[in-house]
């Protein structure tokens, strides 16, 4: 009995859902990630770099900022998190980083991909419990994701 799935006590009979219900049912309960992208410009120079290296010069980046949010979707509204409830919690980040030199801002003395994710968690996650991960993009191809462990 491929669709058996728990016992009526009361018969001690199968009760049988259907497939689609059953379906139904999965999407509803299962964790889920969404994300939401934001990009800041921003100012660095990484003070521990050896000497002559490019990256301990003064330069700027087009940062991006992906947020992950994992959880259960609400039946009623058919998401985990509002995406402007999500962009309004990170504001408050978002205006300390951006057109910003990041290496004045506290805990960022020594500014890379990875610092600044981990910092980024710092902030948002007291205020977005279901943050899941945090991915810094200093350019098109190059970051990374902090996933706070």
């Amino acid at each position: 009995m491929r669709n058996k799935v728990v016992l009526d006590n009361a018969k001690k009979q199968p009760f049988r859902y259907s497939t689609a219900v059953l379906s139904s049912c999965r999407e509803i309960m299962m964790s889920t990630t969404l994300f939401k992208d934001f990009t800041f410009e921003a100012a660095h120079r990484l003070p521990h770099v050896p000497e002559g290296h490019k990256c301990g010069r003064l330069h700027g980046h087009s940062f991006m900022v992906r947020l992950e949010i994992t959880g259960e979707v609400d039946p009623h509204t058919g998401w985990i998190i509002d995406f402007a409830e999500l962009k309004a919690a990170f504001k408050p980040t978002y205006e300390r980083l951006d057109h910003h030199y990041l290496n004045d801002i506290p805990g960022l003395e020594n500014p890379t991909s990875e610092v600044l994710a981990k910092w980024i968690w710092d902030q948002v996650k007291p205020v977005v419990p279901l943050l899941s991960a945090v991915m810094v993009k200093e350019t098109c191809t190059a970051g990374c994701i902090y996933r706070g462990e």
